[in-house]
């Protein structure tokens, strides 16, 4: 495909949906621009086979497609260095995908009047997992977004892992499950191979047994369809070693902090998009 997709701003975000993009053999590097303020810094880029500039106008004019990939707060800032930046005269109407947490379709829109010609946005909020295409990417899109820009962007994630689309007050009340889940789930991983570790288990096999627990465990709950909890109880049978250690998790409030990591974490994305 001859679609050119840029990233304003190239930190780990940026990258993770790069790689998972890239999985797709309809694009390849050299229809990737990427913009940051420091060169250096993009170095990973360029060995991708990238094309990197300091300048976001430059991606701006080049692309098809633009993903914001910067924090909340220096939106104006890098968009501002778009008018300044620009290396031809702008399309008419540009499509934004933003992957800024807590920053709403409204809000964007208002950053986006420094520009002097229409533009539509899909808002996304998107996790790390998307650059081994096991990812989840949420997604809702503005009101002038047409329906073949969504097909699009499902079509350019495709190599990601799973694309839905969901209304935009489920995007930061839900949207942390999927972008903050993976830290929280490498926690368990790290944990759960340090108990075995304390058995005995060399540390690389404890991992890798803990890795691909975590993988089976969703597999089975997405692929039989039953309740977690159901597929818990087929695990323990009575008196055994399971149900003791589902015991030390509950005395640990293991479910509690978990539902607790959420809460916070969403109330943080509600508090970056007031900035």
């Amino acid at each position: 495909m001859s679609l050119t997709i840029g990233f304003i701003g190239g930190g780990n975000m940026s990258t993770a949906i790069a790689k998972g993009i890239l999985r797709n053999d309809s694009y390849s590097a050299s229809q990737i621009w990427v913009s940051g303020p420091h060169i250096a810094h993009l170095k990973h880029w360029e060995e991708m086979g990238a094309n990197v500039t300091d300048k976001n106008g430059e991606v701006l004019s080049k692309c098809d497609v633009v993903f914001l990939g910067i924090k909340p707060g220096v939106l104006s800032f890098a968009l501002s260095d778009c008018l300044k930046s620009f290396s031809d005269y702008p399309r008419k109407n540009f499509f934004f995908v933003s992957m800024l947490a807590g920053v709403t379709i409204e809000n964007l829109h208002k950053a986006f009047k420094v520009f002097n010609f229409p533009t539509s946005v899909i808002r996304i909020m998107p996790n790390t997992p998307m650059s081994v295409g096991a990812g989840i990417c949420l997604y809702t899109p503005d009101d002038r977004v047409k329906p073949e820009q969504c097909t699009l962007l499902e079509k350019v994630l495709s190599g990601c892992g799973i694309c839905e689309e969901v209304t935009e007050t489920l995007m930061n009340s839900g949207g942390t499950l999927p972008a903050c889940g993976p830290a929280f789930m490498y926690i368990v991983i790290e944990a759960l191979a340090d108990g075995a570790v304390k058995q005995g288990v060399p540390r690389a096999m404890a991992l890798r047994w803990a890795s691909q627990v975590l993988v089976g465990s969703g597999e089975m709950v997405l692929q039989s369809k039953k309740h977690p909890g159901l597929l818990k109880d087929e695990v323990c049978s009575p008196g055994g070693s399971t149900i003791c250690g589902v015991t030390a998790l509950e005395n640990g409030r293991l479910r509690a902090t978990l539902i607790n990591a959420v809460e916070a974490a969403t109330l943080r994305t509600y508090e970056m998009g007031k900035k």
